[in-house]
């Protein structure tokens, strides 16, 4: 079975006490998962990650910022820097999702320097990409993606390549009106993503993990995960609740068993 990687980004929704007793939840309810061959990640408010990171055993589930500067220090108010990361022990930032693209204005150039220095500073750079539902239509979404993966790891060396995960979300999929993508067009969307990592690093680009976020819910996330190019999910409002969250892992994870059967 290819190793699965299931995540969620809590956004806005979860206050300090709503999130510590989720990961308390979620932390009980998966702690049998084969973790070698399954990496569990959530994404909390920059306002709970330290209490976060005090009850959660990230051996089990690895905690990840939302959003990060790409400078250490300096006069950037309102700004997390990667130093104020590190003393929180977390493992992964997030960066380049669809809102702070287009609500927040945050360019291609901007988010690769943001990549570059989550690398540097030794966490897991999950960069996420997607195409809005205008550039969809216009039959122009393989080109954006080749864009934002071009610029956003134009600073990225091969040996950083262990430290990188891709997230796909097509801006049309994701959110409250988010209509859910096929699961064929996510594979397709997926193998292209595949293809520019491996013209980008070579062969080692291949083994970039590139996880697909969109409207996943339990009814679809089995045939999602079955794709060949798709190594994991990216759920929204799906996993905001422990219990839904650990059986979709586990209905997604049975799906793929079946197929290797």
């Amino acid at each position: 079975m290819k190793k699965l990687y299931f995540g969620s980004n809590l956004k806005m929704y979860k206050n300090i006490r709503e999130t510590t007793d989720y990961l308390i939840r979620l932390q009980k309810l998966t702690q049998d998962l084969e973790h070698e061959k399954i990496t569990l990640f959530i994404i909390p408010s920059y306002t709970s990650l330290d209490r976060a990171s005090g009850i959660t055993d990230q051996n089990q589930i690895m905690l990840g910022a939302q959003n990060m500067c790409w400078e250490e220090v300096g006069q950037f108010t309102g700004e997390i820097s990667p130093l104020m990361l590190q003393e929180l022990g977390i493992k992964i930032v997030e960066l380049g999702h669809s809102e702070r693209r287009h609500i927040f204005g945050e360019t291609n150039e901007i988010i690769g320097q943001k990549v570059k220095a989550a690398l540097e500073h030794g966490f897991i750079a999950l960069l996420c990409i997607g195409e809005t539902g205008k550039e969809k239509q216009c039959g122009i979404s393989d080109e954006i993606l080749r864009i934002q993966l071009k610029t956003g790891l134009s600073k990225v060396c091969e040996e950083e390549l262990d430290k990188l995960w891709i997230a796909y979300e097509p801006v049309w999929a994701i959110g409250v009106n988010g209509l859910p993508a096929s699961s064929d067009y996510a594979q397709e969307k997926h193998h292209v993503i595949k293809n520019i990592l491996q013209e980008l690093f070579g062969e080692p680009g291949k083994a970039v993990p590139v996880l697909y976020g969109g409207s996943v819910n339990l009814e679809n996330a089995g045939g999602l995960i079955q794709q060949p190019d798709i190594d994991g999910l990216f759920v929204g409002r799906s996993a905001w609740d422990a219990e839904k969250f650990n059986q979709l892992i586990r209905d997604a994870t049975e799906a793929v068993n079946m197929e290797v059967s």
